[in-house]
C-alpha cells in the first residue's frame, strides 16, 4: 500500500514544538458486509415468489374410438370458433356445410367474443335445456397468444364444455376468403 508523507515543517529545520505524528483514521468494513449478507438472506428468505398460474384443460385419452362409438352432438348446441390471423376470430353455429348462424368475424375480449358466447351460451340452454359446446379450431396463422386469450375468454364465461380441435381445409379456404389467413 502506498504512503504519502506529509512535511509539517513548510521547510523550517529546527526549533519548534515536537509534535507528534496523527496515524489517518482506518474504517473496518467487515461488520458492514456482515450486516448487507444478513439483510440479503433475510429478504430472500421471507419474500415469496410469484407461483405461475395454471387453468385446468381435460385433454381425451390418446386411445381412439370407434367412429359407432361416438355420441352425435346436435347441432344448435355446438359452437365454432375458427382463429385466424390478424386477432380476428369467426365463429358459426352448426356444420360448416349447413350453418344455422353464421359465419360471422369477431374481436377478441369484452366488445368482441364475449358477448357472442354469452348470448349463444343463453339461448342453447333456453331452447334445448343443455349446455353450448364450443370448437376452438385455430389456425396456422393463429399466434399462442390468440389460443390463449381464447381459453380465458372460456374462463371467464364459464363455459362449461369447449374442446381444440384441428381445423379442416373449407375452413381454412374461409379464412382466407375472409382475409383471415394472411402473414
Amino acid at each position: 500500500m502506498a504512503e504519502l508523507n506529509q512535511d509539517s515543517g513548510g521547510g523550517k529545520k529546527g526549533g519548534g514544538k515536537v509534535r507528534s505524528k496523527k496515524q489517518g483514521g482506518r474504517v473496518d468494513l467487515t461488520a458492514m458486509v456482515d450486516l448487507a449478507f444478513l439483510l440479503i438472506t433475510f429478504f430472500m428468505l421471507t419474500t415469496s415468489l410469484n407461483k405461475p398460474n395454471a387453468m385446468d384443460v381435460a385433454m381425451p385419452d390418446k386411445n381412439e374410438e370407434d367412429p359407432e362409438d361416438r355420441l352425435e352432438v346436435a347441432d344448435n348446441r355446438t359452437l365454432t370458433l375458427l382463429l385466424g390471423s390478424n386477432n380476428k376470430i369467426e365463429w358459426y353455429l352448426g356444420q360448416y356445410s349447413e350453418p344455422i348462424e353464421g359465419p360471422e368475424i369477431a374481436d377478441y375480449g369484452k366488445d368482441g367474443i364475449r358477448p357472442i358466447l354469452l348470448k349463444k351460451m343463453q339461448e342453447v340452454q333456453q331452447k334445448t335445456g343443455q349446455g353450448l359446446i364450443i370448437v376452438i379450431r385455430p389456425s396456422e396463422k393463429a399466434t399462442h397468444r390468440n389460443l390463449v386469450d381464447i381459453l380465458d375468454e372460456m374462463n371467464i364465461v364459464e363455459a362449461k364444455q369447449y374442446m381444440i380441435g384441428t381445423i379442416s381445409e373449407p375452413e381454412i379456404e374461409a379464412l382466407k376468403r375472409d382475409g383471415l389467413y394472411n402473414d
